[in-house]
């Protein structure tokens, strides 16, 4: 209900979108919202692949790696809180040395921008985030927890490589058809090298945070609280989608374009983060998701031709 809402919402009072989205220009509202709704069909679509593709696996009892109910809830909170602080402390940052807001997304992430992006920024955005969201939660769960109960650890590979693989053709299929990424025009090497700067940067801003911090360690701590893998896989939409709020392209200088941006940042990151969270359960592998829905596609795909840009690489 929240979804067609927030939909009807936009459809019936936005005639315009206030973001910087040169990889979208062009589209009108309505185009934009048939652009999400399909994403969310791709979503539920690949749900039931990545289901059918485990049903003959022993399913892992991700709940059970979590700590009792009321050790899990404080971890829970403070954790939430932890990233709440996350994102302030990148903003105060990012504006201190006058650069776009740091969120999980490097600006021109995905969208493209017009804005002027220097290499010192994407640097320090992929340490801020790593070092934030990756290596001190990592540091203080792996030293009270097992590597399984993090999900660090494959109980079946095969079915994980299957898993993986699969997704990840779906996907890049997907993402060429429906965002037609432009990949530059410069020599075979200089493609190559764009591309394995942009999954270096991208693998430790975007993508070791978010498996750490929410599918190592929120998601089996969700599961434990709700004891529902629906709401957990919604909720970690949820998570994925929040963590989100400092992209570069989000406006909230004014009513209106905070709540244009809060429902486009739902309607963009709350599908992406259900597959996700739907993969580390079915799995009980926290990096399946990364090399089937996150590292390769969409990030090395669609971000090469920005991050070869900011980096000068012709």
């Amino acid at each position: 209900m929240g979804w067609m809402g927030a939909n009807l919402w936009v459809a019936l009072t936005a005639d315009s979108l206030p973001f910087d989205w040169p990889a979208r220009a062009g589209r009108s509202v309505a185009e934009h919202l048939v652009d999400v709704n399909l994403g969310l069909v791709q979503v539920l679509l690949l749900i039931g692949v990545v289901a059918l593709l485990t049903r003959n696996r022993t399913i892992p009892d991700v709940a059970a790696r979590a700590p009792g109910r009321a050790l899990a809830m404080r971890e829970t909170l403070v954790l939430l809180g932890y990233g709440v602080g996350g994102l302030v402390g990148a903003y105060v940052l990012a504006r201190a040395f006058g650069w776009h807001a740091f969120g999980w997304h490097v600006a021109g992430s995905i969208f493209g921008t017009h804005a002027h992006v220097e290499p010192a920024e994407v640097v320090t955005w992929a340490g801020y985030n790593l070092v934030v969201y990756a290596v001190l939660p990592l540091l203080y769960f792996r030293r009270r927890y097992t590597a399984e109960a993090l999900g660090l650890r494959s109980s079946d590979r095969r079915n994980d490589l299957l898993v993986v693989a699969v997704v990840l053709v779906l996907e890049t299929g997907f993402q060429v058809l429906a965002a037609q990424p432009q990949l530059g025009a410069g020599s075979p090497g200089s493609l190559l090298l764009g591309a394995a700067v942009t999954f270096v940067v991208s693998f430790a801003g975007a993508v070791l945070p978010a498996m750490v911090f929410i599918y190592a360690i929120l998601v089996p701590r969700y599961l434990a609280l709700t004891g529902s893998a629906t709401t957990t896989v919604i909720l970690g939409g949820l998570t994925y989608a929040g963590m989100h709020v400092g992209d570069a392209w989000a406006v909230f200088t004014d009513p209106r374009g905070a709540a244009l941006s809060v429902a486009f940042l739902l309607f963009t990151y709350v599908g992406p983060g259900m597959v996700k969270t739907y993969l580390t359960l079915r799995t009980g592998n926290a990096w399946v998701h990364v090399w089937a829905y996150h590292a390769f596609a969409p990030h090395t795909l669609l971000d090469s031709s920005h991050i070869a840009g900011v980096f000068r690489i012709r």
